[in-house]
């Protein structure tokens, strides 16, 4: 059978992978994962400021429930190398398709973008990018160092993808020395052929260590979303794995479900199982542990940053 999408007139569908799946439930949100939609006069400038500079964020294209907090205090996730992903996630709500060539400029628009919302600490993300050779782990790099020449005191955290198959791309980027290496697990081992196909659980392990292995100083930093149906032992297995590893920092956060085609909300965790996950995860030898229903990579990532920098000290 061969299906076509109509896209003369309309605008294309943001995931046209998903478009004919069946619809998935979206139980209730309960009341502690609920947020205020955001209306401050912040958020309208770092808004701005993004389109000014003709930026993507992850808090809009994934939509993030954490947007309105943090674009009132000027904190933004730059995700670079355009809005259009190479590969189909359940869980996610950055949009799929062939994305477009790279934007020579783009790193000094983020750059310039950093400098005028005074960012003491910038996250810098990705869409994956397996049309190109290097993942796109250049780009990072430029961007890294445009950052640093535009704004030298600004510490700097980079989210990448897997880079899966792509020699050299974890060292270009490590090169190019980010103060924090982020690469997200985003779920279980037994999940990832239904939440996250396009990827491979244990080279994402094998990628943090050889962050560690190229830079034992280099901060590293890796998350997980739960009420995918997980089981808590598998919870604890990952811990175990990203110690292994030797990851600093931990951040776990409630799944929630961007559309009814994407994958279903198994489960809503409640928050005293979550201050019990991070009690775990400090016992098992993590600097930093985030664990809360609204959770994400990047949410007050430069307090947390801060705060790891402390603990190596303390240690």
């Amino acid at each position: 059978m061969v299906v076509v999408l109509d896209t003369v007139g309309n605008a294309p569908a943001r995931h046209p992978e998903k478009a004919h799946r069946p619809d998935q439930p979206a139980p209730k949100k309960p009341d502690w994962i609920r947020v205020k939609a955001p209306v401050s006069r912040g958020y309208a400038q770092t808004h701005a400021i993004m389109r000014e500079n003709g930026l993507h964020t992850v808090c809009e294209e994934a939509g993030c429930p954490n947007i309105g907090e943090c674009w009132e205090k000027k904190h933004a996730t730059f995700m670079i190398m355009g809005d259009t992903c190479t590969r189909a996630c359940a869980f996610c709500n950055v949009k799929t398709g062939l994305p477009g060539a790279l934007d020579p400029a783009e790193p000094e628009h983020v750059a310039e973008a950093t400098a005028k919302l005074g960012l003491a600490h910038i996250v810098v993300t990705s869409v994956d990018r397996d049309d190109l050779a290097d993942g796109g782990a250049g780009h990072f790099a430029a961007t890294i160092r445009a950052i640093r020449a535009r704004c030298p005191t600004t510490t700097i955290e980079v989210l990448t993808p897997d880079f899966l198959r792509k020699h050299g791309a974890v060292e270009t980027v490590v090169a190019a020395r980010p103060d924090v290496f982020n690469h997200n697990l985003e779920t279980v081992p037994s999940r990832y052929l239904t939440v996250r196909p396009g990827a491979r659980y244990f080279y994402s392990i094998r990628l943090l260590q050889r962050v560690k292995e190229l830079d034992p100083r280099m901060f590293t930093k890796s998350g997980i979303m739960v009420g995918l149906g997980e089981e808590r032992n598998e919870v604890l297995q990952v811990m175990d794995d990203l110690r292994s590893a030797d990851v600093d920092f931990l951040t776990i956060g409630q799944y929630l479900q961007p559309t009814r085609k994407h994958h279903a909300v198994i489960r809503y965790v409640p928050p005293d199982e979550f201050k019990a996950l991070e009690t775990i995860a400090y016992a098992k030898g993590f600097s930093m542990v985030a664990a809360s229903p609204l959770t994400r990579s990047s949410h007050h990532a430069g307090d947390d940053f801060a705060r790891l920098k402390a603990a190596r000290e303390r240690a």
